[in-house]
Formats: structure tokens, sequence, C-alpha cells
């Protein structure tokens, strides 16, 4: 698997705000971890339908989220990649968010077992 090229494409899905593009990449039982939570992970989202509708209010909270930026590291031997990125958006509030954050991506015959995502703090 060329983790690179799947990284690059979770992006562009990422973009185009395309859930359907996105969860093809990712396995059924995929984990994903959100920032913010009430946990030391912040909040773990298991399971193909219960990531989906983790990355749908993500949408909904930020329609017009962009992740810009961006840039992918690999490691092949760990089946392991990570993305930088700022993320640029704005509530349905009307408060502008600009952030810069990464995702650590883990991966399993072709597909994303966990995603685990990580932002500054802007004060």
């Amino acid at each position: 698997m060329d983790i690179r090229s799947t990284l690059t494409d979770l992006s562009d899905a990422f973009n185009a705000h395309d859930l359907d593009r996105i969860m093809a990449l990712f396995a059924d039982d995929c984990i994903l971890e959100m920032p913010r939570g009430s946990a030391p992970w912040g909040a773990r989202f298991e399971g193909k339908p219960s990531v989906r509708q983790a990355l749908a209010s993500r949408f909904e909270g930020l329609p017009d989220v962009h992740y810009g930026n961006g840039e992918h590291f690999v490691d092949s031997s760990a089946k392991t990649g990570i993305s930088k990125w700022i993320l640029t958006g704005t509530t349905r509030d009307g408060v502008q968010k600009e952030v810069r954050g990464c995702d650590f991506y883990t991966f399993r015959d072709g597909k994303v077992i966990r995603k685990d995502s990580y932002w500054k703090i802007v004060e």
C-alpha cells in the first residue's frame, strides 16, 4: 500500500466534506480519537458508524472546514502516517477558527484502523 497517497486521498476527501470517500478508506473496526473530550485521549469513537457520525458532526459544526498546508509523513514499516495541517473554518455562530494540528494514522490491509487527532489550543 502507498500510505502517502492514501494520506493525500484522505486530505482531499476531508476537504471535499465527502463522508463516503472518507469512510471507504476506513476499516469496519476503526477508531477515531478527537482532541476534545473528558478523557486523556479526548473523545473516542469506535466502529465505522460511530466514526462516520463523529466526522459528520465536525462538518456540521464547521460547515466550511478546510485542512490546508498539508504535509504527510510515513513510516511504512510500522504502517503509520502523520498528516500535519492548518484547520480553518467558521462555526455556526460565526466564530472564525484557525489552528495547527495533526493526525496520526495507523493502517491495516490498506485501510485506516486508527485516526488520532491533535491540535494546538489557541487562546
